[in-house]
């Protein structure tokens, strides 16, 4: 396994996961594990959100105020990325022994397990699962404490000659308490776009609230 550290821009980031997954794609390497730490702020959401009537304004808004938006090829909701924000991302191919129905599931338990084993070594209580007003909410989120610590999504492709599953299983960790600036900068965007969806400070948590550095 290929295991990199970096610090650097978001656009940065996402391109080192894209990068890193496609050298697992094209057979240089069975797994990698990547962990990038932004240096500056941005809200990064799925492409198909650029569609949205309001998206130039809600853009400009967010720029003026340090959150420059970028897109991302995944699905799932607008997700807040700073120095606050530690980011991993594990790639393999898929293995034998996985059975099609239960890979995105195992997938998720393999980024996710370890890191709930070590919240709890730290004395917090730690579970998978939904938090009610959590940004880009979803079963898979790590909680310390029942509150969303940890957003994680995947992406699939096939490897070279299309013969075997690759996943991307990324996970985004909070780790210093930024909540208030990164919850108003997504309710700011959903606002100006006249989605719906308004998030709370109060349904997560940074790992440095509780336990220190």
């Amino acid at each position: 396994m290929t295991l990199q550290l970096l610090a650097t821009c978001v656009e940065a980031g996402l391109k080192a996961e894209q990068d890193l997954l496609a050298s697992v794609c094209d057979g240089h390497a069975e797994s990698g594990l990547l962990f990038w730490r932004p240096t500056a702020r941005a809200l990064v959401m799925p492409r198909r959100l650029s569609r949205l009537p309001g998206f130039t304004e809600a853009s400009e808004t967010l720029a003026d105020s340090g959150w420059p938006v970028l897109l991302r090829e995944s699905g799932g909701e607008p997700v807040p990325q700073s120095p606050s924000t530690v980011n991993v991302a594990l790639v393999y191919v898929q293995p034998d022994t996985d059975l099609d129905r239960d890979r995105i599931e195992n997938a998720y338990m393999r980024l996710c397990q370890p890191i709930l084993d070590t919240l709890s070594e730290l004395g917090g209580a730690a579970s998978l699962g939904e938090v009610e007003g959590a940004f880009c909410d979803g079963r898979f989120n790590v909680n310390l404490n029942a509150r969303k610590m940890v957003g994680t999504a995947q992406r699939w492709r096939q490897s070279q000659g299309g013969k075997r599953p690759v996943v991307l299983a990324h996970a985004a960790m909070l780790l210093d308490d930024e909540r208030v600036e990164m919850v108003n900068a997504v309710n700011r965007f959903n606002e100006t776009c006249e989605l719906d969806a308004r998030c709370e400070a109060q349904s997560h948590i940074a790992l440095h609230e509780l336990f220190d550095a």
